[in-house]
């Protein structure tokens, strides 16, 4: 085996390893039985760095939400911080249910050296921190993050795995906005995809399977979420799940039998959004070829 496939399969494993509690809780049939519906806290998750052609590196971070059906809205303030610099490094204050992979990164300078950036989170009145390191073990690459997604399938790789290249986004318009409480506003992104990872529905032998890593659909997909903002957001037409939700008829990439949409004229994805109430919002943009991400950001100030 080449030496490059060598790194990447040992860092597919050490990533497995480090994510196996929380794969195995999400993943489990038994477990999502039992698993609650509301009442429990959000556990944070430091997923790995990703180091940079610059020479800085990109800190990534999830969560995993205990729930099956409660999220949680905490603003950016004492609980729901980060440090240093912060207490806002660009982290979600919407959480959705259950396990939620590389939601944002914090770069880091190149001379970051044995220094730490904490995330911290209380809900429920529990609080849970992640402590993002450069520490060896947590080095990851493409081929982690398409495994943990659930590319690679059942066995973790696939041959398109290889040579992938993150599909590219662009929102179109202007990314700062003022709308009226219940005035849908129109969103357009469009997406440059090298058709690496062609539609591969989600197969239902492999959904609540035990595994290091999930199992999903592959193929190019774009969902528009609410990241930050106070109230609900109703999308038209509704979107795409981003938390991997492998339960029947959920709207899942993670779920049995969910397909990939057709790819709209000109990889230009569009929809609307209704905002229920005032406050400052921030919806983001995330495509994915199932493996690979890319995504940004629309900041919405919402009047009555």
């Amino acid at each position: 085996m080449e030496t490059t496939d060598k790194r990447r399969w040992l860092r597919l494993a050490a990533a497995a390893v480090l994510l196996m509690g929380l794969a195995a809780l999400a993943a489990a049939p038994a477990v999502r039985a039992q698993a609650p519906a509301s009442g429990q806290n959000v556990m944070l998750a430091y997923e790995g760095f990703w180091p940079q052609e610059d020479g800085s590196y990109d800190l990534w971070f999830g969560y995993y939400n205990r729930n099956w059906e409660e999220k949680f809205d905490v603003p950016i303030g004492p609980d729901n911080f980060i440090e240093p610099g912060g207490p806002d490094r660009g982290q979600p204050t919407h959480f959705f249910p259950r396990r939620n992979q590389f939601v944002f990164k914090v770069n880091v300078p190149a001379d970051f050296g044995d220094d730490e950036v904490v995330w911290t989170l209380t809900t429920h009145g529990k609080t849970s921190s992640a402590y993002a390191t450069l520490r060896p073990e947590y080095v990851v690459d493409e081929t982690v993050m398409m495994a943990n997604f659930g590319a690679g399938g059942p066995t973790g790789f696939v041959p398109q795995m290889t040579d992938n290249k993150a599909p590219a986004l662009t929102i179109e318009g202007e990314k700062e906005l003022h709308v009226s409480a219940g005035e849908p506003v129109a969103l357009s992104a469009v997406v440059e995809y090298d058709g690496n990872f062609g539609p591969r529905p989600m197969p239902a032998a492999l959904v609540g399977t035990s595994h290091f890593v999930p199992n999903s659909a592959t193929g190019l997909r774009l969902s528009w979420f609410r990241y930050r903002g106070p109230g609900e957001v109703e999308f038209d037409p509704p979107q795409t799940k981003v938390w991997q939700d492998n339960r029947d008829g959920g709207n899942s990439p993670w779920s049995a039998g969910w397909s990939p949409p057709p790819v709209p004229e000109g990889n230009r994805w569009t929809a609307t959004a209704t905002f229920s109430e005032p406050g400052e919002y921030v919806l983001r943009a995330l495509t994915t070829d199932g493996g690979l991400i890319d995504f940004d950001d629309v900041k919405i100030t919402v009047t009555r």
